[in-house]
């Protein structure tokens, strides 16, 4: 690891990844890995100061090649959920395709010569409706590939996000970088295990979600940062997929948002991870065929049976009460 420019890097290439683990080789290598990078970052006041240091971490990212750069949930922006929207906010969203988002991306795109992942606040498609919180998916030449509105909304102290936006009904899209198919959920929907396997059958090999998440105002003494992480290491083994969140860190309103970046592999294993409250970059080597060895080794697919599961698709859950009692 090295300190450049504010900037901490962890990367996990070459001879300093993970060593695969030897009953889980199937056989021989079938897919080129897709070198990802997470850009960890703190709001710096404004849109300008933003990209400002952002661009000094592409810089950086430049020197190792990445395919694919992935940035924070709504990255030029400060995070205004924290309170319930309200007429004349200053928090408005943006042009997909003519706002500062997709511009600043794709100069980024074409500087690196890799992927990028950028998150936004989408202007509606009807003016009377709420805008979406959305994360675009731009090519190595800075064209618009994926476009993906978050799926759910949390409605928590500290995160009114279903004051300010519209669930999205994209589904589970992916970009195929280099090999690899890549999908772009957000944040809140790392809680549901329905959607991550859902992205899985639907031939997803990477998971990374664009992510803003901290502290819990009404419960400032509860740390929710390891059950975060766990969630998501299980998505990754139950779906032979890699995982990662990209978090922002720093203090906003009451929220004091905990960093802890990473990704894991189909393993469960951590390749790289960040500190709770550091600008840093991660960087690994994704290994594809990991995937397939750990789904043949544990044929999770192949045993299910979708027929037991009609319960996921009910619109309603009336099986607690406020209390959390089963009825």
């Amino acid at each position: 690891m090295s300190l450049t420019s504010g900037f901490e890097v962890y990367a996990a290439i070459g001879e300093d990844q993970l060593e695969s683990l030897a009953p889980s080789e199937i056989g021989d290598a079938s897919r080129e890995s897709l070198r990802v990078a997470l850009i960890q970052d703190s709001w710096h006041g404004s849109m300008d100061e933003q990209m400002r240091s952002l661009e000094s971490a592409f810089e950086l990212c430049k020197e190792y090649e990445p395919d694919l750069i992935i940035l924070p949930e709504l990255t030029l922006y400060p995070y205004a959920c924290w309170e319930p929207n309200s007429e004349g906010s200053d928090f408005q969203p943006e042009e997909l395709m003519d706002g500062p988002s997709y511009a600043f991306a794709r100069k980024m795109a074409r500087l690196t010569h890799a992927s990028v992942v950028i998150s936004l606040y989408e202007q509606p498609d009807d003016e009377s409706e709420l805008g979406y919180n959305s994360a675009i998916t731009l090519s190595a030449a800075g064209e618009l590939v994926m476009r993906t509105r978050k799926t759910h909304l949390p409605q928590t102290a500290g995160y009114y996000e279903n004051t300010y936006f519209s669930c999205g009904d994209d589904g589970t899209p992916t970009a195929l970088i280099g090999e690899a198919h890549v999908g772009i959920p957000t944040c809140w929907d790392q809680w549901f295990p329905e959607l991550a396997r859902a992205y899985a059958l639907d031939g997803a090999d990477i998971v990374i979600y664009p992510t803003a998440i901290g502290s819990e105002p009404n419960f400032p003494n509860f740390d929710t940062a390891p059950l975060w992480k766990a969630t998501m290491v299980a998505h990754a083994i139950a779906n032979g997929l890699f995982v990662g969140a990209v978090n922002r860190i720093g203090t906003e309103g009451p929220n004091t948002f905990y960093g802890s970046s990473f990704i894991a592999d189909p393993f469960g294993r951590t390749l790289v991870e960040a500190g709770r409250s550091e600008q840093a970059i991660l960087i690994a080597d994704c290994e594809l065929d990991q995937r397939r060895d750990w789904l043949t080794l544990f044929p999770f697919f192949k045993t299910r049976r979708p027929e037991m599961y009609t319960t996921l698709a009910r619109e309603d859950d009336d099986t607690m009460d406020e209390s959390g009692d089963s009825q």
